[in-house]
């Protein structure tokens, strides 16, 4: 007598089966190859000078009906003192509280009737007050920012609040490993520069008043320091009559400071003690060479092969392979006429010497062999991507525009870089980690639990108190 399966389980063995029939074809299928990634094309752009120096740049770009804006102005956290850090910040953070003319409220009201918003961002070389519009509101816009940009009521009422605002963050920050690392780790790269300091004192925050922040801007805003941005679809005659407006009565100020550092790069080990931490956080690098420097968009693959992408070595060794941390990451990192590259790494601590010995080999590995080309040309294709990805919109290119004034680069460092990117070749990746990722001059910081981890540093230079 012949049986028969349950209508359910010949579900599931047809289902097993069409699951097995599958797996064998995707393994017999070669995955299909990646698209040639295209070169990056700055759109076309118009760019003046008005009378008192300041620079305007006009990019007509894309369909959506908004404009972009972007006033930028050298001024930011390497203009402060020892005793200022995070004036500037105070002083954008009063810039947004009106102008001589408008409450904060009737600026955020003006800007969203037109379909958008202002806000003022300060950097370590940079201040911008940005907005965007509908496009027909694009002039008005103009005009909105440069009232914000020329005339801030900086009030002293606000003062107060914007105070504690800070400590609030400053308290925040302190805590966290990540900028307790950062902290100690700029320092030691720019002992007596701006750049080396991130947080200032409870003291020093309480200690400002307004008349410092007045004083501030009044030294450090001006024409010749502004370069504006306008990006996306806006009618360029009445944009260009709203910005000579707006803008042509500008005192010119003085012009931006040129305040150069000269980072130290030799090896030294430094352990932030966080008792009980169950993750010791790693941030190791040294002083590499600037943008402007022919050798950066080989640095800018030899970074994403080693520690700057998902599918980088070190991420593959520690994450992937090992399971020390979850997300570590290599970058480097720019400022005027200065970078630095780091690795950073939240790792176990039972295995932060260990994380450093993986971090330290595949560096040392790629510094004495070249990478295969079927590998590096899987880096070259993702940077290449993303470079073009990241630059496809109107808030894009702008910064992109940006970072060329702010380096001094030309409008060919843009257009080229993809086929440069995939100009590089093995043997100069080799090259590059080779003269400038040397792991005997990087400054390592490790903030964790010192009974637990310090034995593990002393391989590294640590030395026991």
């Amino acid at each position: 007598m012949t049986s028969t399966l349950p209508f359910r389980s010949l579900l599931i063995a047809a289902g097993v089966s069409l699951i097995a029939s599958s797996a064998v074809q995707a393994q017999k299928q070669a995955p299909p190859a990646p698209g040639t990634p295209r070169n990056f094309t700055l759109p076309a752009t118009r760019s003046f000078t008005l009378a008192n120096g300041m620079q305007v740049t006009l990019i007509p770009y894309g369909t959506v009906p908004k404009t972009w804006i972007q006033l930028a102005v050298r001024s930011g956290n390497v203009n402060e003192s020892a005793n200022q850090i995070w004036l500037a910040d105070m002083v954008g953070d009063l810039m947004e509280q009106g102008t001589t003319t408008r409450s904060a409220s009737q600026v955020a009201g003006e800007a969203a009737g037109m379909g958008g918003s202002i806000n003022v961002t300060v950097g370590p070389d940079e201040t911008t007050i940005a907005g965007s519009a509908l496009s027909e509101f694009g002039p008005r816009m103009v005009s909105l920012i440069a009232d914000v940009a020329r005339n801030p009521l900086l009030p002293e009422a606000d003062l107060a609040r914007l105070k504690t605002d800070r400590l609030r963050t400053l308290a925040q920050s302190k805590v966290q490993p990540s900028s307790i690392a950062m902290e100690r780790f700029r320092s030691v790269l720019y002992p007596d520069h701006a750049y080396g300091r991130i947080f200032p004192t409870e003291a020093m925050i309480n200690s400002y008043s307004l008349a410092q922040v007045r004083e501030f801007y009044a030294a450090n805003f001006g024409a010749a320091r502004a370069h504006l941005y306008i990006a996306g679809k806006f009618n360029p005659q009445a944009t260009e009559a709203s910005i000579r407006s707006a803008f042509d009565g500008w005192a010119r100020g003085t012009a931006a400071a040129t305040n150069i550092p000269k980072p130290v790069s030799r090896r030294s080990i430094y352990l932030v003690d966080r008792p009980g931490a169950v993750q010791s956080t790693l941030l190791l690098g040294l002083p590499v060479l600037n943008p402007s420097n022919p050798d950066y968009p080989a640095l800018s693959v030899t970074n994403a092969l080693l520690g700057g992408s998902f599918g980088s070595r070190i991420t593959r060794n520690i994450r992937e392979n090992k399971g020390y941390t979850y997300s570590p990451s290599s970058s480097v990192s720019n400022r005027y006429r200065d970078s630095y590259w780091a690795q950073s790494a939240d790792v176990t601590t039972d295995v932060t010497g260990a994380s450093l010995k993986e971090i330290f080999f595949e560096v040392d590995r790629l510094r004495s062999e070249p990478p295969s080309v079927d590998e590096l040309r899987g880096i070259q294709n993702y940077l290449a991507g993303i470079f073009v990805l990241q630059n496809s919109s109107p808030t894009g290119i702008i910064s992109q525009l940006r970072f060329l004034n702010l380096h001094g680069l030309k409008r060919d460092y843009l257009e080229n870089f993809v086929k440069r990117v995939h100009a590089v070749t093995p043997a100069e990746v080799m090259r590059i980690a080779k003269t400038y990722i040397r792991p005997d001059q990087m400054t390592i910081v490790v903030v964790g639990d010192k009974a637990k981890v310090a034995s593990q540093l002393l391989p590294y230079g640590l030395t026991m108190e």
